[in-house]
């Protein structure tokens, strides 16, 4: 851990959630965690930037994303029609600007949707602490709306979360280190029904290995998440290399003695 690194760290919990990734136009897909173009596009909301404005500064910063509930996979299909039975108009428009309707008359136009319902995320920020400072009180002063991914995913609260400190109250609200550092040691911020239902199942331990993605460039994984621009006239992605791990995160459960059970010390593992 460098003590010149500082990270934020941002909890990302909605009751709905969409990270789009391939989907477009009548199918719009989700990917199973926070992209970095979501959460960049969060944080350039929180500052008050325009579509069109630059986010160079903000490409520059390290990310780390932790999956602390995976939540499920929901799909909304539902179908559009014109209430006076025309047909519905195209993407194309004529010399005069107006839409042209579908050839062939086309009446009903179906559209799925996916989202991730009652997820958990935490991610973490790492860059310039003139830059993250600047971001926490944006977060803290939201300019617009924030959502996950999309407009109709406000996300809840607390939506920083601060460093603890000595006594256990929060502190600084920049943690010291990069983000595979610090997300090992964020607390485990799973809901109190997922606990619950863990509990229920007899699959809760004391400590909880949690999948954990973090941007390097000498990583085996390549996504395309990393926006060159919002402009909706400019917009396009580049890549990145991320790398995968794990990390343990305790989960303050007090049962001892199922949580020292390993069902593998007979056979010397």
């Amino acid at each position: 851990m460098s003590g010149d690194t500082h990270s934020l760290v941002i909890r990302l919990a909605a009751p709905l959630q969409s990270w789009g990734v391939r989907g477009q136009f009548n199918r719009r897909d989700t990917a199973e965690e926070p992209t970095k173009s979501g959460i960049l596009g969060l944080l350039a909301a929180a500052q008050g930037r325009r579509r069109q404005d630059p986010i160079e500064d903000l490409l520059g910063l390290r990310l780390g994303v932790r999956i602390d509930q995976p939540g499920s996979l929901l799909r909304d299909y539902h179908t559009v029609s014109d209430y006076r039975g025309h047909p519905l108009p195209s993407a194309s428009v004529n010399a005069k600007g107006v839409q042209k309707p579908t050839s062939p008359p086309k009446h009903t136009h179906i559209t799925q949707r996916y989202y991730l319902q009652d997820a958990v995320f935490v991610a973490a920020v790492s860059g310039p602490t003139d830059l993250l400072m600047t971001l926490v009180h944006a977060l803290r002063h939201p300019a617009f709306p924030l959502s996950l991914g999309r407009r109709s995913c406000p996300p809840t609260q607390p939506l920083l979360l601060p460093a603890p400190s000595n006594d256990g109250v929060a502190g600084n609200p920049l943690w010291p280190g990069d983000p595979l550092d610090v997300l090992a040691r964020v607390p485990w911020q799973a809901s109190g029904s997922y606990r619950q239902a863990l509990e229920r199942d007899r699959r809760m331990t004391a400590t909880r290995r949690l999948p954990v993605t973090v941007d390097d460039e000498h990583g085996d994984d390549v996504r395309t998440d990393l926006p060159t621009s919002f402009d909706p006239l400019k917009r396009g992605f580049g890549m990145r290399r991320v790398r995968q791990e794990w990390v343990d995160v305790p989960t303050g459960w007090a049962d001892a003695g199922e949580q020292n059970h390993d069902p593998f010390a007979l056979l010397g593992w």
